[in-house]
């Protein structure tokens, strides 16, 4: 049984604060405070140079990828960590359409996050050898998988709706059609059980700083499957995935496995943070963090939709068929969640009407729940959110 009372104690959230942006930006773990204080002072500032191989910072990128690898499914020795999510997206999906050199199709769907279908857009105009990007409905995407598609590439996790695909029965399609799959775990990770080795996932890539919570900007992760990790092309061959990185060879030779998806040197002190946040993982059941995600974010939609007639569902209903967070649309849903996070409850805003609401079970419970549609209704019964200070769009939303 996973006691939710001792991992909310470890993390460090303000007084007077409910916390529902973990989907965005995890909070910060005690331990990674200390964590990083020693990276600092003990490691670099004691170690100097030498901490490449006292402290272990070589390794990093491996040692964590196996923590990470436990959440996600997969086996030791097939997770990797270092650079951003945008980065291990191109990676992914350039080796992927290596595989396939005869198709020329990418699919994706209208939720899937931009950021991954601009890292398509580039890479096809990279490539340039007539590669096309197909967008469809997410509902469309299992009836599109065809012998022309190359890749399905997609988040299994609606950053918008939280609208969750079928990991297990779409990468079972694309395959019987001859199509590698490329998933996005950004709000999967932490958030629900993910089973990668189980559903035949080729390749998958994730961030690490929301519901893991390792930081502002902590490095993203990529996953190959490990009958692919010696024949995976490594794209965008930097020093640090070369066979010998301090052989200094003028030409690339991939390094072995998942170690020629690393590119450039590892951000030691980022690592440090991450490491101490999966931490709080230890001991942790993802089916227990699962289910109560799901009751929580069940009264969520009750308490609203009661409370807050005026605001709409974006979210599916049945908790099977989304992640652990819930989404209402607004016309004025801007202002409105300018309004709450002014009011000590935080989620956030996602254009043009989505005011979306995290539920990690580690730091929130029934009581914050119950406490933030308490505030919610105050705000939407009197009209608290129409104030020009709330309207005035932030450079980050």
């Amino acid at each position: 049984m996973t006691d939710f009372q001792a991992t909310r104690a470890r993390f460090r959230i303000p007084d007077g604060v409910i916390y529902l942006d973990g989907n965005s930006l995890g909070p910060l773990p005690v331990a990674a405070e200390e964590r990083v204080a020693r990276t600092l002072a003990v490691e670099w500032g004691g170690q100097l140079i030498r901490g490449w191989n006292s402290a272990g910072w070589m390794v990093q990128p491996r040692v964590v990828g196996d923590r990470i690898a436990r959440l996600i499914g997969a086996p030791a020795g097939s997770v990797v960590v270092g650079d951003t999510l945008s980065i291990k997206v191109y990676q992914a999906l350039a080796a992927a359409l290596a595989m396939r050199p005869d198709r020329r199709v990418i699919l994706s769907d209208s939720g899937n996050f931009p950021t991954d279908l601009y890292m398509a857009e580039g890479l096809i105009e990279t490539l340039g050898c007539g590669h096309v990007l197909k967008v469809v409905a997410p509902e469309e995407v299992e009836g599109a998988i065809g012998e022309d598609v190359a890749v399905l590439m997609l988040t299994e996790v609606d950053y918008r709706t939280g609208r969750l695909h079928d990991m297990a029965a779409l990468t079972a399609k694309a395959h019987a059609a001859g199509v590698v799959t490329v998933w996005d775990l950004a709000h999967s990770a932490g958030a629900l059980p993910v089973d990668l080795a189980g559903s035949g996932a080729d390749f998958a890539v994730g961030c690490t700083y929301k519901y893991l919570n390792g930081g502002p900007g902590a490095p993203a992760f990529i996953y190959v499957a490990p009958c692919h990790a010696q024949t995976a092309r490594p794209a965008l061959s930097g020093w640090m995935g070369h066979e010998a990185p301090f052989a200094f060879d003028p030409s690339y030779r991939p390094g072995e496995g998942v170690e020629r998806m690393r590119v450039g040197t590892p951000p030691v002190i980022a690592l440090a943070a991450l490491d101490a946040a999966l931490d709080v993982w230890d001991g942790v059941d993802m089916a227990a963090v699962r289910r109560t995600s799901i009751a929580l974010c069940d009264l969520f939609i009750g308490l609203v939709e009661a409370q807050c007639p005026a605001l709409q569902l974006a979210s599916p209903r049945d908790g099977t068929r989304r992640g652990s967070q819930v989404s209402f649309r607004h016309p004025h849903g801007y202002p409105i969640m300018q309004a709450l996070i002014d009011r000590g409850v935080i989620g956030d805003f996602r254009a043009p009407d989505i005011l979306r609401f995290g539920f990690t079970p580690l730091y929130i419970g029934e009581a914050e729940v119950r406490g933030a549609v308490a505030v919610l209704k105050q705000v939407m019964d009197g009209g608290l959110w129409d104030r020009p200070d709330y309207h005035r769009k932030a450079a980050v939303t």
